[in-house]
């Protein structure tokens, strides 16, 4: 579990291609031999396991699937990517609750500055939605932030100057895809109210027989 309150940009030092998967080099912006073999960080948004470390680089290998949802397979050695470790008990949680499992890829259509703020206008596959409400959280390349604006196929956020610093939302252009989490409590909400309603196929209901 992570909170979307990114550490730092990290930099792709290896991608090569491993039996249907691929393999990451990533130097964080920590010392990686910090890091232990099993260990979750999150990669632009996405969880992946740490398989190897030395003290500048971890590796981590990335699934077929992972590689279809997410925009990792776009990554070559010399990009910058947001990186966070893993929550451990006792810390806070400054952003919100991000499973580092990434929902979708979305793309940014528009970009103004002014006043102090970037604001973001992201284009969002059309199953994702409903899970997206202004003033609600999403991730956005594993950056914690909130919708400040919806509309029709879109959403908005607006970029303090200190996660333009700190994170490659600050040089993401127009165009660029971007890995997409939508709030896990809506995911869940969505779920109970699935689970309150009635049969429609007219097969018996719990407890009916």
């Amino acid at each position: 579990m992570f909170t979307g309150l990114v550490e730092g940009l990290g930099r792709v030092v290896l991608s090569r291609s491993v039996e249907g998967r691929r393999r990451l080099g990533i130097e964080p912006p920590f010392p990686a031999d910090g890091l232990s073999r099993g260990e979750s960080v999150a990669v632009d948004g996405v969880c992946l396991t740490v398989v190897e470390h030395d003290a500048a680089h971890f590796e981590a290998d990335v699934i077929a699937e992972t590689l279809t949802v997410t925009t990792l397979g776009d990554l070559r050695p010399g990009m910058q990517v947001n990186v966070e470790r893993s929550l451990r008990v006792g810390d806070r949680v400054g952003g919100h609750w991000v499973q580092g499992h990434v929902d979708g890829v979305g793309r940014l259509a528009r970009r103004d500055s002014g006043g102090g703020e970037d604001r973001l206008r992201v284009e969002i596959p059309a199953e994702l939605e409903r899970y997206v409400a202004r003033k609600g959280s999403i991730a956005l390349q594993g950056v914690s932030l909130t919708v400040a604006a919806v509309g029709p196929g879109w959403f908005e956020v607006a970029l303090i100057p200190e996660t333009l610093e700190r994170t490659t939302l600050g040089t993401a252009g127009q165009g660029d895809r971007l890995n997409l989490e939508v709030d896990l409590f809506a995911r869940y909400l969505e779920r109970m109210l699935e689970s309150d309603r009635p049969p429609t196929d007219g097969a018996p209901g719990a407890g009916e027989s």
